[in-house]
């Protein structure tokens, strides 16, 4: 079997390109803040994007938040690869100040259905599968007038129906005003305002969400919630969820199994940074960065912190290596807000995509396009690749135009928007043009997409665990499209795999628990593996 290129080897033939369609594509979407000079602080929170095939033709469409009147704004992709503007005829145009979008098939019909997040009631669209949603939010037991975040889809329960989380920030109070350390005013730090507790909603078949945050034990805890993730942190076949707080310690709900979860964030070592103290934690990802068969997890923070990468250490919880990884001192000036991770150049390991833009004013950095006051909260993006050895070089500079714009960055959706093996990049920007990159970068090695597919609940099983075995290796990579910072993405899993790779065999943990193989083959295609059908 041949071996994938490693240290400095890797260094000199690696190229990372990503070029900016975002005009040949035909989007055409400028967010605004509705910024008065008052400096509220839902002005510089959002907003965020979803890759999401909405009308199941096998290709992504994209969906933008807004937070001025124009509405939220629903595009979906042609054969040709351009985009049309469908909001007024899908009727998905939400006119509150939106933050977030979770994508998930709510009652199994085989449409995939939109939750948005906003400063403000949030609204459930269900997809009546014809090109059009209806707004069921209330009808189906959404309540509530809180400033939400990020939302999450996934079956916690194993019951066969999607139950959904919702981060919620802050009881923010409208009246009252921050100051920068020059005297002037400046958006407020979280910690001036009451923490707020998340809620957790049961899916009844399909028919209404029950808020259990109660009975969980979940609504005990108040705290800035942003980023939320979904999936089996600890091999017991429950998904848990793991939620960045905003300078508060994180939370890391462990499922039970009888409706109650528990905040072993503490325990687990993942609440706090290496040195025992809380950071203001935004977006949330996680993957197998070590190659050792689980998943590790990284979160982004303000500056002046470090992003911090917590490696699983098994039974012994998590440490935070995110210095010996190379993650600590490129982020100290830059304040994270979307990730993931993703091997944009499949060699097998995982690389890193952040994007970045402060939160309160600091000098603007030169080479920046953006307009006063936005100068001074504009940050450029970061690529970060993982150079086989468990550290990661930055190809920020070398990452064509995902690189290039110091804009105030927030959402950060991945997807393989037109169907060739590699994964694109759509970010949303504050007070900006939202950006589709595709990535043309240098491949090392080959490809496989691989959709989990549960065809008695006629939809993507959320937070699926794919491995692909090839040889003595094993990749493995988390089917979900929900993690980040206010996004949601491709829900398929993508590898990057060696060269001439013939893969033996593919194994999926459902995330029921329930474990299974499938026959392997050729690499560089698109399988969709069905629960059930395997062995």
């Amino acid at each position: 079997m041949m071996t994938l290129l490693t240290g400095a080897m890797w260094l000199m033939l690696a190229g990372a390109q990503f070029a900016d369609v975002t005009s040949e594509s035909a989007i055409s979407f400028a967010h605004d803040p509705v910024a008065e000079g008052n400096y509220l602080l839902p002005e510089i929170t959002g907003s965020g994007a979803a890759f999401v095939d909405y009308d199941g033709d096998g290709d992504l469409d994209i969906y933008l938040v807004q937070a001025g009147p124009g509405g939220n704004r629903l595009y979906r992709q042609g054969e040709d690869g351009a985009f049309v503007d469908v909001t007024a005829a899908a009727g998905v145009g939400d006119t509150g100040y939106g933050m977030g979008v979770a994508a998930g098939d709510v009652d199994n019909d085989g449409d995939v259905d939109l939750y948005v997040t906003n400063y403000g009631p949030d609204r459930l669209y269900r997809n009546e599968g014809n090109g059009r949603f209806e707004d069921v939010g209330a009808a189906m037991g959404i309540e509530g007038d809180f400033w939400s975040a990020s939302a999450n889809f996934c079956d916690y329960d194993a019951d066969g129906y999607l139950d959904l989380y919702v981060t919620h920030y802050v009881a923010y109070d409208e009246e009252k005003s921050c100051t920068h350390s020059d005297g002037s005013n400046d958006y407020c730090s979280p910690q001036v305002f009451p923490g707020v507790s998340d809620t957790l909603y049961h899916n009844e078949r399909g028919t209404r969400f029950v808020d259990v945050s109660a009975e969980a034990g979940i609504l005990e805890q108040r705290a800035p919630g942003l980023g939320v993730l979904c999936a089996d942190l600890n091999g017991d076949g429950r998904l848990d969820f793991y939620v960045a707080n905003d300078g508060e310690a994180n939370q890391l709900w462990q499922n039970e199994g009888n409706g109650k979860f528990f905040d072993e964030a503490l325990l687990l070592g993942v609440a706090l940074d290496d040195r025992g103290q809380p950071e203001a934690g935004m977006g949330i990802t996680a993957g197998d960065v070590d190659a050792d068969g689980d998943l590790d997890l990284f979160m982004t923070h303000i500056i002046n912190q470090t992003n911090t990468l917590y490696v699983n250490a098994g039974e012994l919880g998590y440490e935070d290596r995110t210095t010996p990884s190379g993650l600590a001192a490129g982020s100290l000036a830059l304040t994270g807000f979307g990730t993931g991770f993703f091997d944009y150049d499949h060699d097998g390991d995982l690389d890193l995509a952040i994007v970045n833009g402060r939160v309160q004013r600091h000098p603007p950095i030169a080479g920046g396009s953006m307009a006063p006051p936005w100068d001074a909260y504009a940050e450029p993006n970061q690529l970060l690749a993982n150079d086989g050895q468990g550290r990661y070089v930055d190809q920020s500079a070398q990452s064509g135009d995902f690189g290039k714009p110091i804009e105030v960055s927030r959402g950060l959706a991945f997807g393989d928007i037109d169907n060739d093996g590699d994964v694109d990049l759509l970010v949303s920007n504050t007070a900006a043009t939202a950006k589709l990159y595709r990535n043309e970068s240098a491949k090392l090695g080959d490809w496989l997409v691989v959709r989990a597919f549960d065809r008695l609940r006629n939809r993507d099983a959320h937070a699926a665990l794919v491995t692909v075995v090839v040889g003595s290796t094993r990749y493995v990579r988390l089917a979900s499209p929900s993690y980040g910072y206010l996004a949601s993405h491709d829900p398929r899993a993508h590898f990057g795999l060696p060269k001439g790779s013939r893969i033996e065999r593919i194994e999926i943990r459902w995330p029921d628990g329930v474990m299974e193989t499938f026959d392997g083959g050729l690499s560089n295609r698109i399988v969709v593996l069905e629960k059930g059908a395997g062995h």
